[in-house]
């Protein structure tokens, strides 16, 4: 492969899945001390969904990535590389992108995972467009997949509202088009201790007590995450526009995470935005992390809101902390 025989990095597909099994806010108010008032006020959540017994976070990537390859027309043996962003994974190791290479017969394909919490997608699409730019692989499957409802305390209503699963693909091309503007990545390890889960690892193997105690499941420090949110997303759209020499006026949507729709509208406001250059769907799928701007941006794609051509701004973050965004034009 010869790098300069083309110019750019083309997104050439587009897919998302979300399990069919719908959990609302009135099911939570069964099992934890919560009420669709309270929640919908705080995040602007009415449901989300949930895997069945038997779905492993490979199996929604593995439907997110069909739909992606449909779109794009290819087979899997075209791809030359897979990376996943999950912290989510079916296990520790294999990679998910092993099991998801398998399951899609891309025999051709190098395979890894990458961990960036919610920002795991946003990383991803870094690290592939510098794969295709380098020559390293041409045709590359970037997936954001996240079984989230399986490391959950669902006694804790802090967090265990705030979640769903799902999956979401882009399938990168080098070609002619540069679909990508401008990205970029940030993060701040300090921050940590906002969220993570303290089980499981190397430093706290699992024993009956960190069983016992829920230390395998998500714990956060929301009141001084949303703070943070707000700041580093704006300051990325911003950064974003300013490398890819725009205004907010070029940017036909702007999709952002959907982990809380106070955080969307706190930097919405800091962007001066429109509400109609804005997509949301926190209301039916929760905070799918690495998932979520994937699985907006299908949805609006196949709403008609967005085609090709359009112009559509990213921002996430996520555990670590990490941050980060792209400006890409589809």
């Amino acid at each position: 492969m010869n790098a300069n025989n083309s110019l750019g990095v083309e997104i050439i597909g587009i897919g998302s899945y979300a399990p069919q099994k719908v959990l609302s806010n009135f099911d939570l108010e069964k099992i934890v001390d919560t009420s669709d008032e309270w929640i919908q006020k705080r995040t602007g959540i009415k449901e989300r969904r949930v895997v069945s017994e038997g779905q492993n976070t490979s199996d929604l990537a593995y439907m997110a990535s069909l739909n992606a390859l449909k779109m794009a027309n290819i087979s899997p043996e075209e791809i030359d590389g897979i990376i996943v962003g999950t912290a989510t994974p079916d296990y520790l190791f294999p990679s998910t992108a092993c099991i998801l290479q398998d399951k899609l017969g891309a025999a051709n394909a190098f395979a890894f995972d990458l961990s960036a919490g919610c920002t795991g997608f946003i990383y991803s699409l870094s690290v592939a467009e510098s794969f295709i730019k380098s020559s390293k692989c041409e045709t590359c499957l970037v997936v954001g997949s996240e079984l989230i409802s399986r490391f959950l305390n669902w006694r804790d209503r802090t967090s265990c509202v705030l979640f769903g699963d799902g999956a979401g693909a882009f399938i990168l091309k080098r070609g002619v088009k540069n679909s990508i503007k401008s990205i970029d990545i940030k993060s701040n390890g300090k921050y940590a201790p906002l969220l993570y889960m303290p089980a499981g690892g190397s430093s706290m193997p699992a024993s009956e007590k960190t069983v016992s105690d829920n230390l395998h499941t998500v714990h956060l420090k929301g009141k001084e995450i949303f703070k943070i949110a707000v700041h580093s997303l704006s300051n990325s759209a911003l950064s974003l526009l300013s490398k890819a020499s725009m205004s907010i006026n070029d940017i036909d949507m702007f999709i952002p995470h959907q982990a809380n729709k106070r955080i969307i509208d706190a930097v919405a406001e800091n962007l001066k935005i429109s509400e109609d250059k804005i997509y949301i769907n926190i209301q039916r799928y929760g905070n799918t992390s690495s998932a979520s701007i994937l699985l907006a941006l299908d949805e609006a794609y196949q709403k008609g809101l967005i085609g090709k051509g359009s112009t559509i701004l990213m921002t996430a973050f996520g555990a670590g902390l990490t941050w980060g965004g792209a400006i890409v034009e589809l």
